[in-house]
């Protein structure tokens, strides 16, 4: 490939060609002329005399004929121990009897290099997709969190001091053994799947009432920022399968998609903002209460979709996604 640098770009080249060839300049002096050797002049007007400007491009360095190319066979035995038994390359290397570093060239050459590419339960290469604008698809869930008790819970006082925090709670119902129920958080949650951009809300269950207010809570925000929900992809959980969740959805013009049955993958964009939440905001220090976690909720999202880089979408954070949005930069 010709570089910036170079005396001779493919528009270069078809200009030697047509002074050697149509009007009848010796090679040695256009070699001289376009500052370049006599054999470099002699190849390119050679072929711009056999093939004209089609020639002119820089041509492949790929040989004819590999003869020690591994055989195909032995790639598709490799592969298959790849896909179907999640092998490493020694592994495969000691099946197939195949050099582990050939084996490794053939997995990287195939993108099957890395684990984490190939599917766990299909054994087949993870297939991953991204809607073209903000709003053609929005997916939503439900990430359920035990609610911290005054004085803060076991993961960071211990198990010993945890369970104290829990039994001096006030205004907590009491189990058949008299031990406190300290009750579930709902967060629940809306990814924009082009920009990743987040929206999510806590409450007290996962009705199909609270999970449409929370749809035509979202939508009316994304609308705030100039994104038209089109439409939305949810698990076959009992909210998002009932009639009241398919009518407010027919209400706000957005289709309804669901996940196909024990595939939680189809769902991944919004799975892996929980794995985020949960590092970044859940647990990630020490709260002393659970109102203490829930207010500081906003300012986890806020950084999440401003300030965040995300690696999914080239380390910038997801608000940059929406055009035309003013204060996205705050």
């Amino acid at each position: 490939m010709s570089h910036a640098n170079a005396a001779l770009t493919p528009k270069a080249r078809a200009k030697l060609g047509r002074l050697v060839v149509e009007d009848g300049w010796p090679i040695a002096r256009a070699a001289e002329y376009f500052h370049v050797s006599w054999p470099t002049a002699k190849r390119w007007a050679r072929r711009y005399a056999e093939m004209g400007l089609e020639g002119m491009g820089d041509r492949s360095s790929r040989p004819h004929r590999s003869p020690t190319r591994t055989p195909q066979h032995v790639v598709r035995r490799i592969v298959h121990l790849r896909w179907k038994q999640r092998l490493s390359p020694i592994a495969i290397s000691a099946r197939t009897d195949t050099p582990a570093s050939t084996v490794h060239a053939v997995l990287v050459r195939c993108r099957l290099n890395r684990l984490s590419h190939v599917d766990i339960r299909t054994g087949e290469p993870i297939r991953r997709y991204e809607h073209d604008t903000p709003g053609a698809l929005i997916h939503v869930d439900v990430k359920k969190l035990g609610n911290i008790p005054d004085g803060g819970g076991w993961r960071f006082t211990g198990r010993a001091q945890g369970e104290r925090n829990r039994a001096a709670t006030p205004g907590k119902a009491r189990n058949k053994h008299g031990g406190p129920v300290m009750g579930t958080a709902f967060v629940h949650t809306v990814i924009d799947d082009h920009s990743r951009v987040a929206y999510a809300e806590i409450h007290p269950d996962e009705t199909a009432l609270t999970a449409t207010g929370v749809l035509a809570r979202a939508t009316f925000w994304f609308a705030t920022r100039g994104v038209k929900v089109e439409r939305v992809l949810s698990d076959n959980g009992s909210a998002y399968k009932s009639k009241l969740w398919a009518a407010t959805c027919a209400d706000l013009g957005i289709a309804v998609k669901k996940t196909r049955p024990y595939r939680p993958q189809t769902n991944g964009k919004v799975e892996r903002f929980h794995r985020t939440m949960a590092a970044e905001w859940a647990f990630a220090r020490h709260y002393n209460r659970e109102a203490d976690r829930r207010n500081a909720l906003p300012a986890f999202l806020h950084r999440y979709n401003h300030h965040r880089p995300h690696s999914a979408i080239g380390k910038v954070p997801p608000i940059t996604r929406l055009t035309n949005l003013s204060g996205q930069y705050i």
